[in-house]
């Protein structure tokens, strides 16, 4: 039945309107029909057969370039106001597919399709739009601007971080609205979707060219194809797009969003006060006004910004710098990847709670602008009691093949207090392997009078080749800079990194699809005050495989050197016995760890039917901070995904994480933390998810090397101990973005010993409801 619709078509069809991509037929000239389609997931309308064809997928992941196993078939066209895409993706393999009734954004797990709309055709930025073969929708943006390469190192986030090349540099925490309806049918499934232009940010201009990726995963078999051919052996992913021509006199029309919003919240702690619940209600709302196709202007006043879903726990006790931690609030998720900058100098995480403010972001001719004014709560002040004024401000002018020039320019005024930042960058490609990346940036900080500066110099070099890829890369912070609307969360160090990797890949069909290792060496100096030794160093080599079916296994090797910094143990003494007296004495900074060796072991399995999963274990030696020691670490990370209905879905998380003193093998530390979710997807608009984490830390008192107790600030160490078990339960209806009912309650109780369930004590608990509702003009 599939196949004969599918020849059908082709017949029905003007093979002008046929695009394939392994013909290298990637510039569409897509057809304007002013009509109205239906969307409900059944592409029998007549207007689809005068659509453009789009077919020839070629292979990306795990093997590029070779043909796309599975057949697929998108089909285009463009109205006055919308742009559709129609999509019949075939299954030669049986029965298959993967597929749930999820809630919005929660397919990774699934077999699906995105689209990646470049309406600047700059090669930068581009619109994503997903579904799976039900239509649930996935929505953000991919940016290639500080991607690190074809799954090479990046510098983002004040750090590196491996990056996935059709996974990195993607937010998918933006919401637009669009239309889409999905079925499976004999052989596959079919999707329909209406992509408003109101939407969209694109070019000012009455006949316009789109850039278009469209991407699909098939989940049984791991593999990833696209239709435009995408090759490894490239820097920018999203330079190797096709187009869509010919787009004109598109109508826009008014873009003008109010979403007011009512949130209240019923919130106690048994230990605090009375116990009795403290209540309050606020009102306020966010406006949002589409000045022109490529620019707009948010507006909010009061904004809720509760989370709704807890942050992740994450391993704390032996950590000795913040942990980043993703941006979730509809405010500042408009327009979000255009404060994007290297070296995460803007964290809107920073401003803590917004009592209003303004934000334009869009292009201005050939320069991307983005730009916001917040007043945080007064109760975040640094002093006086004022509320502190973020200003923000990302500036890039995109030119040439995907080349970039940047300024980055943020303060945080509070009262007579300030930091500001001022900072320029520039990225260039100088062949389809290789870019390189340049920042500079100053900062100016006088806090209580205390006023102080500092630099930050950055400069990268990237190669992205199909066998041989590296990426270096090496940056300077002065003790002095801080970047208080960013996150940079270590300074006054010299670095330099290199990592070099090498790919191969089996024949087709082999066991073994593709292996390869990366080679890392870094190393970190002091750049302050007197001593500018070594500081850090590590040496890694990290191999990893993909095997048939979708299988993973990844492990690593490091050997490492670490001194610690003298500053950081100035407030410590150590009580000492001689016979009967008891003293005091001053904490001596041992001499560096020079010799720390690690490993570790990954597996992830194929995204089976009902469950997927992988989990890690690493054993490794390293400095334990707190008392200058060396130490042995073992940490056991799993994860386990449950489908046993389309509409019911389960993850269970568990990390443990234990350091012994390698002195006399004692326990230091222990943290174990067992997550899980389980939600319920009602209907495409209403879901109940219901969220369980305990975590347990304990941490022995502080002891040197020869197992004197430990003073800080003269008082002895004791130790740390909590197990806290959270839960919390929500129902959400949210049948468009923006218009949503919240209604939840959370709790949290600690326990004398861990995993007991006994003599639990509630430290807090709260009720939590919210309402909104978009009017979209």
């Amino acid at each position: 039945m599939f196949l004969t619709l599918l020849l059908a078509t082709a017949v029905l069809q003007d093979s002008s309107l046929v695009y394939g991509g392994r013909a290298n037929r990637t510039h569409v000239d897509v057809p304007r029909i002013d009509t109205v389609a239906n969307i409900d997931g059944t592409l029998d309308e007549p207007v689809w057969r005068r659509a453009a064809r789009l077919t020839g997928f070629s292979q990306y992941q795990p093997v590029d370039g070779r043909p796309a196993d599975e057949p697929t078939e998108v089909l285009v066209w463009y109205s006055a106001d919308a742009i559709y895409f129609g999509i019949r993706a075939r299954e030669i393999h049986g029965n298959v597919v993967r597929a749930t009734h999820a809630n919005r954004d929660n397919i990774d797990s699934e077999d699906q399709i995105q689209i990646l709309l470049d309406t600047d055709n700059a090669r930068q930025i581009a619109f994503l739009f997903g579904v799976n073969p039900y239509g649930v929708q996935q929505d953000g943006t991919r940016s290639a601007q500080f991607a690190g390469g074809a799954g090479g190192p990046s510098a983002t986030g004040g750090g590196f971080r491996n990056i996935n090349p059709l996974e990195g540099s993607v937010d998918l925490n933006p919401d637009y609205f669009f239309e889409s309806k999905g079925r499976l049918v004999e052989g596959g499934y079919e999707v329909e979707v209406r992509i408003p232009f109101k939407s969209l940010r694109y070019q000012d201009a009455r006949v316009q060219s789109w850039g278009l990726h469209i991407l699909r995963r098939v989940q049984h078999s791991g593999f990833q194809d696209t239709w435009a051919p995408a090759i490894r052996a490239n820097a920018n992913f999203l330079a190797q797009s096709g187009t869509l021509d010919g787009l004109h006199d598109l109508k826009r029309g008014l873009v003008l969003e109010a979403t007011p919003t009512a949130t209240a919240h019923a919130d106690r702690s048994p230990t605090i006060g009375n116990g009795n619940y403290q209540r309050k209600a606020d009102l306020g709302g966010d406006v949002r006004w589409g000045i022109r196709q490529n620019l707009t202007l948010n507006g909010t006043i009061n904004p809720d910004f509760s989370q709704v879903e807890a942050d992740v726990g994450q391993v704390l006790l032996n950590e000795r710098f913040a942990l980043f931690y993703p941006e979730k609030r509809p405010f500042f998720l408009d327009g979000l990847e255009l404060f994007d900058s290297p070296n995460q100098l803007i964290y809107t995480r920073q401003i803590v709670a917004p009592l209003g403010g303004l934000k334009l972001a869009g292009k201005l001719g050939g320069t991307n602008i983005a730009s916001m004014i917040v007043a945080d709560d007064r109760q975040y002040s640094w002093a006086d009691n004022h509320s502190p004024l973020f200003g923000v401000s990302r500036i890039r002018y995109d030119y040439g093949s995907s080349n970039t020039l940047g300024a980055v320019l943020t303060t945080r005024e509070d009262g007579a207090n300030f930091s500001r930042v001022a900072a320029g960058d520039f990225r260039f490609y100088h062949s389809k392997l290789y870019f390189a990346q340049f920042q500079a940036a100053e900062s100016w900080t006088d806090s209580l009078r205390n006023s102080q500066k500092g630099s930050l110099l950055q400069a990268d070099w990237d190669r992205t080749g199909r066998a041989w890829g590296f990426h270096y890369a090496l940056r300077s912070l002065d003790p002095g800079f801080k970047a208080v609307a960013g996150f940079v969360n270590r300074t006054g160090i010299i670095e330099a990194r290199a990592f070099n990797r090498l790919s191969f890949y089996g024949s087709q069909g082999a066991l073994v699809q593709t292996y390869g290792s990366f080679f890392g060496w870094d190393r970190i100096w002091n750049n302050a005050g007197a001593g500018h030794g070594l500081a850090e160093s590590t040496e890694s080599i990290t191999p990893s495989a993909t095997i048939r079916g979708g299988w993973n296994l990844s492990g690593a090797v490091t050997h490492s050197y670490f001194a610690f910094d003298p500053s950081l143990y100035s407030g410590l003494t150590v009580e000492q016995s001689v016979g009967p007296v008891v003293d005091t004495a001053s904490f001596v900074v041992p001499p560096p760890e020079k010799t720390e060796w690690g490993g570790s072991f990954r597996v992830a399995t194929p995204t089976y039917r009902i469950f997927s999963g992988a989990a890690s274990i690493t054993e490794s030696q390293v400095p334990i901070f707190r008392e200058a020691a060396p130490g042995n670490s073992s940490r056991i990370d799993a994860a386990l995904d449950v489908r046993p209905t389309t509409a019911i879905r389960s993850s269970i998380q568990f990390s443990r994480l234990t350091i012994a003193r390698k002195s006399d093998g004692s326990r230091f530390s222990s943290e174990t933390i067992p997550r899980i979710k389980v939600e319920y997807q009602v209907s495409p608009p209403i879901f109940l998810r219901l969220v369980g984490q305990y975590a347990a830390r304990s941490r022995s008192a502080l002891r040197d090397r020869n197992g004197n107790p430990i003073l800080v600030g003269g008082v002895l160490d004791t130790g740390e101990v909590t197990n806290e078990f959270s839960a919390d339960w929500l129902f959400s209806y949210r049948p468009v973005p923006g218009t949503l009912v919240y209604l939840g309650y959370g709790s949290t109780l600690e326990e004398p010993r861990e995993f007991r369930f006994q003599n639990l004590r509630r430290t807090r608990d709260g009720f939590f409801g919210k309402i909104s509702y978009l009017f979209r003009l």
